[in-house]
């Protein structure tokens, strides 16, 4: 009896210390302010609530692993929807896995109080609203989710049910810049010294010529 009882408590132990380890980091990604905005496809016959064509998140608070949220919907016919709701990346409370946990690599693993255990399949390197970012990824029977791995905010999603598919990418948010090409004045200024340089070089080259006839 006594062994049986040690045996437990190791296993009780072990099983916390387990625990602990794997939602130990629980890095928030984002802060007061920040916003991501959503386009919507949606094939076949949505549910009532789920017939969205874009939707804007905007974080308007932190507070520890609480992180709250004001949430636009747009439907199809044009109405729209507003709500407040509160996530907690300690208890799970995800709703649609909107944040997850900050910094997360392949084989980690957060807590969704719906779905349980979700462990992060692979990171790769991708564009989204046009810039290059890490992005995190992890599939359920009816979901592929992808996140930004800095900051845990879900950038892209795929639901596929029985009378309908949808799929959410993110089109624009103020958590990261889009990727700048040339600036447009910086063009004109190596266009600028271009020109003078051949101007310079045409009227050296005549000088030297009418020189060298005179002579």
């Amino acid at each position: 009896m006594f062994r049986k009882l040690v045996s437990a408590i190791i296993v009780l132990v072990l099983v916390l210390g387990l625990a602990s380890a794997v939602y130990a980091d629980l890095s928030v990604g984002v802060k007061k302010g920040d916003w991501i905005e959503y386009t919507v496809t949606t094939t076949g016959t949505p549910s009532e609530g789920h017939d969205i064509d874009w939707s804007r998140m905007e974080v308007t608070d932190v507070q520890g692993t609480s992180i709250i949220v004001y949430i636009t919907s747009r439907f199809i016919n044009g109405s729209t929807e507003n709500f407040n709701s509160t996530l907690n990346l300690k208890t799970g409370h995800l709703i649609d896995d909107f944040i997850i946990p900050a910094n997360l690599n392949a084989g980690d693993i957060f807590l969704d109080q719906n779905l349980g255990n979700v462990t992060i399949s692979r990171s790769e390197q991708h564009t989204y609203a046009g810039a290059a970012r890490t992005v995190l990824y992890a599939s359920t029977s009816q979901n592929t989710y992808v996140w930004d791995q800095a900051t845990g905010v879900s950038v892209e999603a795929t639901s596929v049910l029985p009378d309908y598919t949808m799929h959410t990418i993110v089109e624009a948010t103020n958590m990261w810049q889009p990727n700048q090409g040339l600036d447009v004045t910086v063009l004109l200024l190596v266009v600028v010294i271009v020109v003078i340089a051949i101007v310079a070089v045409v009227m050296a080259a005549l000088r030297y010529r009418k020189k060298k006839t005179s002579q």
